[in-house]
């Protein structure tokens, strides 16, 4: 077998940006030109995904950087196929690094009748030969035993608190983490122990998907500027809905952390007209146009993380690393210098 000297890199459509990020970032490291490889992914006129490697992958360790987001089924068919042809060429270990993992809400049958879709997913990328997968926040932790090959869900919450340490220096005692549910409850607190904050929770009565029926704030938010904490942010319905109810219970400011900026529909209006001052999002989803005009959003980049996520696991060396501050700390070098 051909000995593995350098991870290779490979990119769908759906996220070019991230991955040329990743690249770069991974460039810096190894102190050589690490590169996407030559490929194109492409649809015929009847919009089947066509995927051609130009370079020889024989033996190489291959990364799919791909996240399965809107269009969330072509995206899916990309990695699949990408995956495939990478596998029919003889790469040696594939691993899909998937920033955004779609399907994640259907993890489990709401009601009779109903799929879970997640799981389905999840057999699909096992079926079609790849061998290990990189993500980050899925929406349920238990999706990580939907698949029988490997899974490194890495967490926005260290870099979150970077970030919210750099942000509101010399504020961090009036600082207020918000769960916009009861569910995101272990979520919004692993980012208020890192960073030494209260917790409160806004419990939310939904009569049906998309629309919320009644919230109620538990706990104190008088006073405090108050940090919604989640992983997916799509319609902004019940983001804005939950800052608005917690500035009528007297917080003075809200802000809000969401890993993944779905934004579907009008939620780029919504938010600009919100009465938070600020939701930051992560790239994991390549932003539109109108997300990275808009004022009172800020995107944290994710590169550097699954840039040294991948080198991990390329060199057999731990990712659980980067579930720690400290670590992430000289990562993201010069954007939360300690002063």
């Amino acid at each position: 077998m051909p000995s593995i000297t350098e991870p290779k890199l490979i990119s769908g459509n759906a996220n070019l940006p991230l991955a040329k990020s990743i690249a770069r970032r991974m460039s810096l490291h190894r102190g050589m030109s690490v590169g996407l490889v030559d490929a194109r992914v492409e649809r015929f006129n009847d919009q089947e995904v066509f995927v051609e490697v130009y370079e020889n992958v024989r033996g190489e360790d291959m990364y799919v950087i791909q996240p399965t987001s809107n269009p969330s089924n072509d995206h899916l068919m990309e990695l699949l196929i990408i995956a495939d042809a990478l596998r029919r060429s003889s790469a040696d270990r594939i691993t899909a690094v998937i920033p955004y993992f779609g399907y994640a809400r259907q993890d489990r049958r709401a009601k009779a009748r109903t799929p879970i879709s997640a799981k389905l997913v999840a057999n699909l990328i096992t079926q079609a030969g790849i061998d290990r997968v990189l993500t980050l926040d899925l929406h349920a932790a238990q999706i990580q035993g939907f698949f029988d090959i490997p899974v490194d869900n890495l967490y926005s919450a260290p870099v979150f608190a970077l970030d919210i340490a750099h942000t509101f220096k010399g504020r961090l005692n009036d600082l207020m983490i918000v769960s916009p549910d009861v569910g995101g409850v272990g979520r919004a607190r692993e980012i208020a122990k890192r960073i030494n904050a209260p917790l409160a929770i806004v419990d939310k009565r939904r009569e049906k998907a998309g629309e919320v029926a009644e919230m109620t704030v538990i706990g104190n938010v008088t006073g405090k500027t108050c940090i919604i904490v989640d992983d997916i942010c799509d319609t902004a319905g019940t983001l804005c809905k939950a800052a608005e109810v917690l500035m009528e219970n007297g917080a003075t400011e809200v802000h809000s952390y969401i890993t993944h900026g779905v934004l579907s529909g009008p939620a780029v209006e919504r938010v600009s007209k919100s009465v938070m001052k600020s939701l930051v999002i992560t790239d994991s989803i390549q932003p539109t146009e109108a997300t990275k005009s808009t004022p009172n959003i800020r995107i944290v980049p994710t590169a550097p993380i699954f840039a040294q996520a991948i080198m991990n696991i390329w060199s057999g060396t731990s990712v659980s690393s980067l579930f720690e501050t400290e670590t992430l700390m000289p990562i993201y070098e010069g954007m939360y210098q300690r002063d």
